[in-house]
């Protein structure tokens, strides 16, 4: 009888794991076949990643049902194969590329993902920590900072942007002398083939390219073999692609894939009927017309005339040149349009000795739109003062230098002319900007260094044993109040900051909030309605307005303050991910007011702090009023620097001179 149960227990079991079993391929794609995230979508039967009009795309797309890749306690990992077709083609050549991810996540949304150069699924942490992400990349960027070879590689990346394993994108195929190495240009728009074989007894994945019209070449490009893989895995993760872009167009797109996780090799795709994407250049008509023929002539005419302009260009260029001071690179030159712009200008030789060359080990982190590092400048060169140095050893001023890169001059240009604006403004709660450099078409931003880092750090424990105590976080939102009003009030234009959060909110020797990261505020006459714009910004941040017209106002800026108040009082992110896709997200600002509705507001409150229960409702109140669904309900930031004021009434301990308090609580957590 036992025998009888047991047989049927495994008969139950294996007909468990056969429809368990993922097996597909699509040799074109419907809308219906994918769970779409983002800027993802199906277009004339081929996968499209990003969208060329979006400047932050992001784009994800899975099969919809999870591959079941381990098994409690033992945590054996099981296998898979796949294999796809992919095409990557720039609109600029010239441009950064971004490429495309192969991923493996148990989660949709990966927590903190960004566009760019992180494929929409990784942060820009610079510290690698086990979780359930595992992704080949397929780059068509260098990134030095990542360790990139060069900007066509292929990766594998554990749970973070730099790879564990990189090789230049390439196939090996027999040669008279054994294997040769033929390498293989991904950004061409070309159909490539990519087969992706998971051994998960092994810890081991082999990745193999090729054009898509080859046979499988004999060796995998990359064998990678890792026990550390496990700690990368879940039970059930989802399988499928993602990719990013910010400004530069880059058309990613998935043409064909199969999958199977049965043991077997995934199905052979058909990839004879696929459609070909290729630079425009490449399919124009080979006989000119007569339209083209006189064009061309027209052309030649302006051309010798441009020529004989820029002979004499480029000797004034040279006359000018000659009288500069000795040894200034002819991409540090000041160009006409750029002597008016204030602040300063530093050369790029100061900045690079100031952070040794602009190393790793001085790399302060990596956003949307650029890298900082931390350097320090001699007083001298960092102030402008005359007859600094001497023959003593000169005092020195540490330094955030921002590197932002634009594709045209012209970018350059109107980016140099907001900065020039912006730089000018002077309060004691904002990040000042000390001066900039233009090498090429870089720019680089050198803002005072905060050493304390930021308020999200502070409050969510990243790396610390300490937490911010509530005296000290009523202190730095009242700082930040004071920098936003006198942005909106008290300068000749209207500043609209557009990216408020708590990781945008840097703190000073002294424990005071700076507002920092002006890279998206746009200024606009004094009482003249700012412009339609494109909508950006940080997600959780934004107001419900921006989901309908793209046109910020100060009432956006208030409400993005509103969530960082609720964010300080309660210790908790503005959007926490769900762990499955059918869940909907949790939000802080939903809960906060479903919390006021039942009368329970105060207990929202952080309880590793200690509060006056009064003081804290009142500041949750005007987080709460801050963001109001209606911008004509929020209050004017000179309304919330008299309300944050106030909470310091008689018998309030914010003059306590300790900024940072421990308890045993937070020990505990």
């Amino acid at each position: 009888m036992k025998q009888r149960i047991l047989a049927a227990v495994i008969h139950l079991l294996s007909l468990s794991a056969i429809s368990a079993a993922v097996d597909f391929l699509f040799n074109s794609f419907n809308t219906s076949d994918l769970l779409l995230v983002g800027d993802a979508r199906v277009d004339s039967s081929v996968l499209r990643l990003t969208n060329d009009s979006n400047y932050y795309s992001i784009g994800r797309a899975f099969f919809p049902s999870r591959l079941h890749l381990s098994t409690a306690p033992n945590r054996t990992l099981s296998s898979f194969s796949t294999s796809f077709v992919f095409s990557i083609l720039p609109d600029i050549p010239s441009s950064p590329g971004f490429g495309l991810a192969f991923v493996l996540s148990n989660s949709t949304s990966p927590p903190g993902a960004i566009s760019g150069q992180y494929f929409g699924i990784f942060s820009n942490s610079t510290r690698q920590s086990p979780a359930p992400l595992l992704a080949v990349e397929f780059d068509t960027g260098q990134n030095p900072e990542f360790n990139d070879p060069d900007g066509n590689h292929v990766g594998i990346d554990l749970n973070f942007i730099q790879s564990a394993k990189t090789h230049s994108a390439g196939y090996y195929r027999n040669g008279s002398s054994g294997l040769e190495f033929i390498p293989l240009d991904m950004r061409s728009g070309k159909n490539i083939r990519a087969w992706i074989e998971f051994d998960g007894p092994q810890f081991q994945i082999n990745v193999t390219i090729a054009a898509a019209e080859d046979p499988r070449p004999p060796q995998p490009l990359i064998s990678y073999t890792d026990p550390q893989i496990a700690n990368y895995v879940s039970p059930e993760m989802f399988v499928g692609f993602s990719a990013s872009k910010v400004k530069w167009v880059e058309a990613q797109r998935i043409l064909a894939w199969s999958l199977s996780d049965t043991g077997g090799a995934a199905r052979e795709l058909n990839t004879s009927n696929l459609p070909v994407f290729l630079p425009q250049s490449s399919s124009s008509s080979s006989s000119p017309s007569p339209g083209l023929i006189a064009g061309v002539s027209c052309a030649s005419v302006a051309l010798a005339i441009l020529v004989l302009s820029s002979g004499f260009y480029y000797y004034y260029r040279k006359k000018r040149a000659k009288i500069r001071e000795e040894g200034k690179e002819e991409d540090e030159e000041d160009e006409e349009w750029e002597l008016k712009y204030w602040p300063r200008r530093f050369s790029y030789e100061d900045l690079s000795n100031a952070t040794d060359g602009f190393s790793k080990e001085r790399l302060l982190g990596i956003g949307g739109f650029g890298k900082v590092y931390k350097g320090a400048l001699p007083v001298s060169i960092s102030r402008g003062i005359e007859g600094g140095g001497g023959g003593e050893a000169e005092e020195v001023e540490e330094v955030a230098v921002k590197c932002v890169s634009h594709d045209s001059k012209q970018g350059l240009r109107e980016f140099m002319a907001e900065i020039s604006s912006i730089g000018r403004l002077q309060h004691r709660s904002l990040v000042p900007l000390r001066g900039w450099c233009r090498k090429g078409n870089e720019l680089m931003l050198v803002y005072g260094y905060m050493p304390n880092g930021n308020l999200s750090q502070w409050i969510f424990d990243e790396g610390r044993r300490e937490t911010m105590g509530w005296v000290a976080r009523r202190r730095v939102l009242a700082d930040v109040a004071e920098g936003l009003q006198y942005l909106h009030q008290g300068w000749e234009q209207v500043v609209l900051h557009r990216d408020v959060k708590s990781s945008n909110i840097l703190l000073d020797g002294e424990m005071r909030g700076r507002l920092g990261d002006f890279g998206l505020a746009k200024l606009y006459e004094r009482g003249a309605a700012p412009s339609n714009t494109r909508v950006v910004g940080t997600l959780g941040y934004l107001a419900p307005e921006l989901a309908l017209a793209a046109t910020p106002t100060v009432a956006s800026d208030v409400y993005s303050f509103g969530v960082v108040v609720l964010e300080a009082a309660c210790g908790r992110r503005p959007i926490e991910r769900a762990a499955r896709v059918e869940d909907e997200d949790w939000v802080l600002v939903e809960w906060v007011r479903e919390m006021y509705a039942e009368g329970r507001l105060v207990e929202v409150a952080e309880k590793r702090m200690e509060f006056r229960e009064e003081e804290m409702e009142l500041v949750l109140k005007l987080g709460l009023a801050c963001c109001h669904p209606e911008p004509e309900k929020r209050p004017a930031m000179s309304e919330v620097v008299a309300l944050l004021l106030a909470a310091e009434g008689p018998g309030n301990p914010a003059t306590d001179s300790a900024p940072i308090s421990l308890s045993s609580s937070a020990a505990a957590d």
